[in-house]
């Protein structure tokens, strides 16, 4: 393929092929937005539907319980495609992709609305996910190979508020929607985005694609496409009574033989489905394992909160989600500062602090309790939000600091692959904590429940902490070409 504008110092492999009258200029101004828009989509989604189960059961005339096949049918499809996500890219190109998952979700989001049944419903779902998988990872690519390393901080950390703002208004855009307008407008609202980001994506999106075309590795796609999906079903259902114990255990274990299968498959081929050799790179391993591990006791919060304030304090739906809304406005009024803490301390130094403060953080949620003040609560939510995005903002753009760009598409469906999963772990993870810590059902402000929530936060907070172990591995110098931070110690070969 042959590029139309070549970036000065970038790999002669990256290849890219901007829309006609477009220069590289208008492309970096706009391109942040429509992955925004993309991921604020997706985000959204994933949450919104919670809070109008049991109204869309009644509509569709099925027990409420068995709206669970139409959550965990999204997080599956989502699961299975964004593996193959960078193949899709490098094969068919980056602006053709884009606009595809865009018009694939949009229109998932249509016949959702326009459900009859629960088989329509989850079918739209999986259509939805299909999307969905597709959207973020490869809008990553795009970014990393759009940008200068050195300007992929700024832009990186822009894109990474939607992520953030999304599930914490989905729940509460949810409850409203469906108190105020017919259920179908929750999937409806993601119409007029779609066809904005369509249109964006067709226009300003830069087409990337692979110089020479890799066949796809379908042993790879066959062993970790079944075992991720079957372990991301375990872990939507975990500790509900739809399923026993012991079936759990079965899935899980199952879904494991088929990672480790895949574990085993992917070295022994040339072009295997996720290339694992990526992790030899410090930075990429650091940042990925590091997110994965961290997310585990961050991920939680969004379950944790509504669950403090509604069922332990007795708040509303509607009050919860004010409480929460100041997390959404410390990362967006402080994005700025987020940039030039991490070009003076570097990634090193921010990672080991910014996770034992998000640690702190998290067990001071220990001291919220009926009677305390609504500020204190308020002040709680505008740390968690601030540090907690400078933490997704500092592991997402270390990722893609010393992969080549000939390895961009790649980087970026393991990155996904591994984001998708921890979030999924971190709510089966704190759903663990509770059921240990309180036992069973409880009353509104019963003091058993609030204890037990109390006790999980300090022990989701003491994990946190100890993830800052992973970051120890890093150099002082470690991803300077993305923070423009320098050391006084010399860079280390990664």
């Amino acid at each position: 393929m042959t590029a139309t504008a070549e970036k000065p110092g970038r790999s002669p492999t990256a290849h890219k092929k901007l829309p006609k009258a477009i220069d590289i200029t208008t492309t970096r101004k706009l391109l942040p937005w429509l992955v925004a828009i993309a991921l604020f989509m997706e985000a959204l989604d994933a949450t919104i539907l919670n809070t109008a189960v049991p109204t869309i059961a009644a509509a569709l005339h099925v027990p409420p319980l068995s709206m669970k096949s139409a959550l965990t049918s999204y997080m599956i499809s989502l699961a299975v495609f964004i593996p193959v996500s960078g193949w899709f890219a490098d094969r068919f190109g980056t602006r053709r992709v884009f606009f595809s998952a865009i018009l694939l979700f949009t229109l998932g989001s249509l016949l959702c609305g326009l459900s009859v049944n629960m088989t329509m419903l989850i079918a739209a779902r999986i259509l939805q996910g299909c999307g969905g998988a597709l959207m973020l990872p490869v809008g990553r690519i795009a970014m990393v190979r759009t940008f200068p390393r050195s300007d992929l901080l700024r832009a990186m950390s822009f894109v990474a508020i939607p992520g953030l703002i999304g599930p914490l208004i989905g729940p509460l855009a949810g409850g409203f929607i469906v108190a105020y307008f017919h259920w179908s407008v929750i999937f409806f609202v993601n119409l007029p985005m779609g066809l904005l980001g369509f249109l964006f994506a067709f226009r300003y999106m830069p087409d990337y694609r692979a110089k020479r075309k890799e066949p796809l590795d379908i042993i790879g796609l066959t062993l970790f496409g079944s075992g991720i999906s079957i372990l991301s079903y375990v872990l939507e259902v975990f500790g509900e009574h739809s399923m026993d114990l012991r079936s759990e255990l079965f899935l899980f274990a199952v879904s494991i033989v088929l990672l480790v299968a895949y574990g085993f498959h992917a070295p022994r081929i040339k072009f295997p489905l996720l290339r694992i050799r990526l992790f030899r790179i410090r930075t990429f391993r650091a940042a990925v394992v590091g997110s994965f591990i961290t997310r585990l006791g961050i991920g939680g919060m969004p379950f944790l909160l509504p669950l403090l304030y509604q069922v332990g304090l007795g708040y509303t739906a509607l009050q919860s989600g004010l409480l929460i809304m100041p997390q959404t406005l410390a990362a967006i009024g402080l994005r700025p500062l987020m940039t030039r803490l991490i070009n003076h301390f570097g990634y090193r130094r921010i990672l080991l602090s910014n996770t034992v403060i998000i640690g702190c953080v998290i067990m001071l949620f220990t001291f919220v309790s009926p009677g305390t003040p609504v500020w204190i609560i308020v002040i709680l939510a505008l740390c968690i939000g601030f540090f907690s995005i400078l933490q997704y903002t500092s592991m997402g753009s270390l990722t893609f600091a010393d992969v080549p760009d000939e390895h961009a598409s790649m980087g970026s469906s393991i990155a996904s692959t591994v984001q998708q999963m921890s979030m999924s772990f971190g709510v089966a993870l704190s759903s663990l904590a509770i059921l240990f810590f309180v036992g069973g059902d409880r009353a509104p402000g019963d003091v058993h429940m609030i204890a037990g929530i109390h006790h999980t936060f300090i022990a989701m907070g003491l994990f946190t902490i100890l993830t800052s172990l992973t970051f120890w591995q890093l150099k002082p110098n470690d991803g300077a070409s993305v923070s423009r931070h320098e050391s006084q110690e010399p860079a280390a070969e990664g």
